[in-house]
């Protein structure tokens, strides 16, 4: 695992290996970040990345200048890994909590740029996120959701639902405000 752009580009990221995550491959990722690129200006963004496990992604917009990074996970391993790393590097945009990700929704109340969901593929709620992160109106104008999910599972059928891309196993379906 590796940060594939911006400050700390080709960092290698070691996390202990009885961390209970499943994370984003370097490919899929490399895949993702290629898309945003060409759609979204990094520096200065406000990111909320769910279930952050290792902080793979977190870090990744922190590297690229993002304002601020708010990860949350319910592991309190994976939040500290996720602390230490970032404060080892400099990373003081990236602030990581240990929550449940459905009860943080129902509390947060700030918006952000971009919403970036990576749920265990087993958990049955996925398609609960966008549903809840819509209504409750947490992305700012013109923002973006993205969930990764199990290619086999679509999630089409929200409203603001914009495209599917698949990488093997796993797919990022798109969501923008409508």
């Amino acid at each position: 695992m590796r940060i594939i752009g911006g400050l700390l580009k080709g960092l290698r990221l070691n996390p202990p290996k009885n961390l209970p995550v499943r994370p984003t491959t370097d490919l899929a990722k490399e895949a993702l970040f290629n898309i945003l690129q060409n759609q979204i200006e990094f520096e200065g963004i406000r990111v909320l990345d769910l279930f952050s496990g290792t902080g793979n992604i977190s870090m990744e917009f922190a590297s690229r200048g993002a304002a601020q990074v708010t990860s949350v996970d319910r592991s309190i391993q994976c939040v500290h890994y996720l602390k230490d790393t970032a404060r080892q590097h400099g990373l003081a945009n990236i602030k990581a909590y240990k929550d449940d990700v459905f009860k943080y929704l129902q509390l947060e109340t700030e918006q952000f740029d971009l919403i970036f969901a990576d749920p265990p593929y087993d958990l049955n709620r996925i398609p609960e996120i966008p549903k809840v992160i819509f209504e409750k109106n947490m992305l700012l104008p013109d923002g973006l959701l993205i969930v990764e999910h199990q290619s086999m599972q679509n999630l089409s059928n929200h409203p603001a639902f914009v495209e599917q891309r698949r990488y093997g196993h796993s797919s990022f379906s798109f969501f923008r405000m409508v």
